[in-house]
């Protein structure tokens, strides 16, 4: 991605009213150089003729359910598998839509996005390891899984009566998007870069943990930036200081041992 597609990343997450979709695909093309406007432009545009393929004058939250999952589940086939865990690819939007397999929360941007654009009432929820997607009024438990090829994960008060479900946010999404791709990166040390892009893009938005600072900073000593590395977590380690003091003396002891490796 280039400096002016990161400033266009960071505009359109502090925008009033931030679009998924091109998040989603801005941050892809951090990993796809191929990426470029016109692909994008591909992308939004496939998500408009998909949801010109649903019915009109759909009511209530159980038949914008069904409808959106018999025609991304169902006619077309979008679900996930163990094996999308192992790629890339299934993080990036542009390729979900072209291989129809993804990450839970990638293919739940796209049922999001293909039932918003048709006028249904949906959501995204982030369960505890899983992510779905809601119709209606939350309230009324109308959740489906995407990674299932949208099958229902129950409605009513029994199933309500789990745990609260609250909408997830726009920007929440993306930071965990960002987040399962820096988890694909850490378990293949190759990989760092894609690591070190996932959380430059992260700390581009404009709430996201403090403690992505520190990550970042260890990144860059794992990768030998080790003045860059060592000047991070002393800004990190100030920013201790008035929390956890005693972790703020590790990590500028941290910060010292990565300078001695310039020796």
């Amino acid at each position: 991605m280039s400096a002016a597609s990161r400033e266009l990343f960071a505009a359109e997450a502090r925008a009033e009213r931030p679009d998924l979709a091109t998040l989603c695909l801005l941050l892809a093309a951090e990993a796809d150089p191929e990426l470029d406007e016109r692909a994008m432009d591909w992308a939004q545009m496939e998500l408009d003729r998909l949801a010109g393929m649903l019915p009109y004058g759909l009511r209530g939250a159980r038949a914008w359910a069904a409808a959106v999952t018999d025609l991304l589940g169902g006619r077309l086939g979008f679900h996930g598998t163990p094996k999308d865990y192992d790629r890339l690819e299934s993080s990036l939007l542009h390729e979900v839509l072209r291989r129809r397999r993804g990450l839970p929360i990638l293919l739940s941007v796209v049922w999001l996005e293909v039932a918003r654009r048709a006028g249904a009432p949906v959501y995204g929820l982030g369960l505890p390891g899983h992510f779905t997607v809601g119709f209606g009024d939350p309230e009324e438990g109308v959740v489906v899984d995407p990674f299932a090829g949208g099958a229902s994960l129950g409605t009513g008060p029994a199933e309500l009566a789990r745990g609260p479900r609250t909408a997830a946010r726009t920007l929440d999404i993306v930071l965990r998007v960002l987040g399962n791709i820096r988890v694909w990166a850490s378990a293949r040390p190759e990989h760092s870069a894609v690591a070190l892009w996932s959380l430059d893009l992260s700390l581009l938005l404009p709430s996201h943990p403090a403690a992505l600072r520190y990550e970042r900073a260890k990144l860059l000593v794992e990768r030998g930036s080790f003045r860059e590395g060592a000047a991070e977590m002393d800004a990190y380690a100030v920013v201790m200081d008035a929390v956890d003091p005693p972790s703020a003396i590790r990590i500028r002891a941290e910060a010292a041992s990565a300078r001695a490796l310039l020796n």
